[in-house]
Formats: C-alpha cells, structure tokens, sequence
C-alpha cells in the first residue's frame, strides 16, 4: 500500500472511488484527501496496476473513519479489503476503527469483525449500517 498524495488524481483512483462513492462525488472526495492533514488516501496494486484503495479520516490521533475502500470487482473476494483494514490500523496505531456502509457492504464488515448497527433509512429506500471495531 502506498499513500496517494498527488493533485493529479490517477484514472485507476478515480474508478476505484467510483465505486464507494457517487461518481458526481469522486474529484470532490479526492480532493478531500490532498487538502486535509487528517485524511489519507492509500492505493495498492500488482504488477504496477492498482487494484484497490482505501481511504480513512483520522480523530483524535488515534481513531480512524473509513472512508471509503474499494476494490476492483474482479479481484474481489479474495482478502485484499481486509488487508487494507489491518495495514491502515497498524499504519496509524489506531484504537477503534468505523464504516458507514450500505446493505451491499455490511456483511464484509461484520465478517471481519466490526459490531454492526443500522442507522435506518438515512435516505429514501436506502437503510445504512454503522460499523465500529475496537483494537484496545
């Protein structure tokens, strides 16, 4: 996993974040990360193709919110979100870690361990989950 610091945003980035967020979204959430100190941005590849990202607000030094995290669908399944998971975890020393994610999502966080809580119909039809894992 490498940082993602550059102005230009990578065509590989932009369909990754695609698919955590709403196209319309993406240059404006990219752009999020570059210009907040607590906000970081990670991309890991194979073969010089990057393949997956994930992207984490930091609190209090040592509480982290995901994002966003994505992979690309046909390297999906395979281990590589749960790997971002613990890299960012131990990248930050984090104490707790948090998702707000969708029906689609919420199983891959409860698999790896996350307390999962719904948050209702946030928006029209579209029941949310808070995901919250504690590392103490």
């Amino acid at each position: 996993m490498r940082e993602i610091n550059s102005n230009r945003i990578d065509p590989a980035i932009k369909r990754l974040l695609s698919y955590a967020t709403s196209e319309e979204k993406v240059d404006e959430e990219y752009y999020k990360y570059i210009c907040s100190p607590n906000r970081k941005l990670y991309g890991g590849g194979i073969n010089g193709e990057i393949i997956s990202c994930i992207g984490i607000e930091i609190h209090n030094s040592s509480d982290g919110v995901i994002k966003h995290i994505a992979v690309l669908p046909k390297e999906r399944g395979g281990g590589i979100g749960s790997s971002m998971i613990r890299f960012i975890c131990k990248e930050h020393n984090l104490n707790s870690v948090s998702a707000e994610t969708d029906k689609d999502a919420v199983l891959f966080y409860a698999n790896f361990g996350f307390r999962i809580t719904s948050l209702g119909e946030k928006y029209p039809g579209v029941e949310r989950f808070l995901c919250e894992l504690d590392l103490r």
